[in-house]
């Protein structure tokens, strides 16, 4: 039985920060998933996974991101490209997390940055207050950089897990990357990987056995 579902931001509950990402690249002339590229290398311990757990500030990420852009022999500076991390909202999700809502518990676990304001890292104050909106359905948000873990960590999954009072195997887990949906699922979440709206609310109802749209 689904005791709770729990949400990425970007990407699920917005557009894709990496159909942002692109877009740049094409503008740019830089190869595609130029940025992805850099970000995936020392994954660990690169500057978007320091400044991701808070560990560097803006200035600094700044100045890291655009040594790693250096190295592979382009000019990007880190401030350039968190610019365009807050998506789209995307209606039909929102909608879904409210349904569920009604239903279970709601949580979720985000990656994010110290830029930008709220979760979802909103560029104006509009976009904010939309965001912030979204965020007050949730019983209970986890932000990478408030808590110092980001995904994939396992912790990250099982201190929602605890925040929400449920078991990993009665829940299940949205997220458009693969590699954070694998340590869900070994730790028992049911997982969906979202390529597009559509998809996952199809997926996430067969999983919930209720009407999510």
């Amino acid at each position: 039985m689904i005791e709770a579902v729990i949400w990425d931001f970007g990407g699920v509950l917005t557009s894709s920060p990496f159909e942002a990402f692109n877009r740049f690249e094409a503008e740019r002339g830089l190869p595609k998933d130029f940025i992805r590229s850099i970000n995936a290398t020392n994954p660990d311990t690169n500057a978007w996974a320091l400044f991701e757990r808070n560990e560097c500030t803006l200035d600094e990420f700044d100045a890291l991101f655009a040594g790693e852009a250096a190295a592979r022999g382009a000019t990007v500076r880190g401030r350039e490209v968190v610019e365009l991390l807050s998506g789209d909202i995307r209606p039909e999700m929102v909608e879904a997390l409210k349904l569920c809502k009604a239903r279970v518990k709601v949580g979720c676990i985000t990656n994010n940055v110290a830029a930008g304001s709220g979760a979802g890292m909103a560029r104006s104050e509009s976009k904010a207050a939309q965001v912030a909106e979204i965020m007050s359905l949730f019983d209970h948000v986890i932000e990478s950089s408030k808590v110092g873990i980001r995904k994939p960590d396992p912790r990250i999954y099982e201190m929602a897990c605890e925040a929400l009072g449920v078991s990993p195997a009665g829940s299940v887990y949205l997220d458009d990357l693969g590699i954070n949906l694998k340590p869900a699922a070994l730790l028992g979440m049911k997982t969906i990987k979202v390529t597009s709206a559509a998809q996952a609310l199809a997926e996430l109802e067969q999983a919930v056995g209720f009407p999510v749209a």
